[in-house]
């Protein structure tokens, strides 16, 4: 099993950040059952205004080629498009459990 966690740090106001990061989260939590690779989707919304990453995304799938068909799947895409011209920033970590 593959662990894939992504934080993202978006830009915009405090508010167009909260916004975008909503519609974002929706989406990600859409795919389970759209792309079969993936097992689970959790999404969290940062509420401590003391840091400065937004959102935060943790998929589970079984190998790590999985972690590219999920990248590659047209709702993911879709998906990901959302935060187009909000990203200010991305890191990720894939780790297998």
């Amino acid at each position: 099993m593959v662990k894939h966690i992504v934080t993202f740090k978006l830009t915009g106001t405090s508010k167009e950040r909260l916004e975008v990061a909503k519609s974002f989260r929706e989406a990600l939590l859409a795919l389970p059952p759209q792309i079969p690779v993936l097992q689970s989707m959790e999404v969290g919304i940062n509420s401590n205004p003391a840091e400065e990453w937004d959102l935060v995304l943790t998929a589970i799938v079984p190998t790590m080629a999985d972690v590219e068909t999920y990248a590659a799947h047209p709702a993911h895409v879709a998906a990901a498009a959302l935060l187009k011209g909000h990203k200010a920033d991305r890191a990720c970590v894939d780790y297998e459990f």
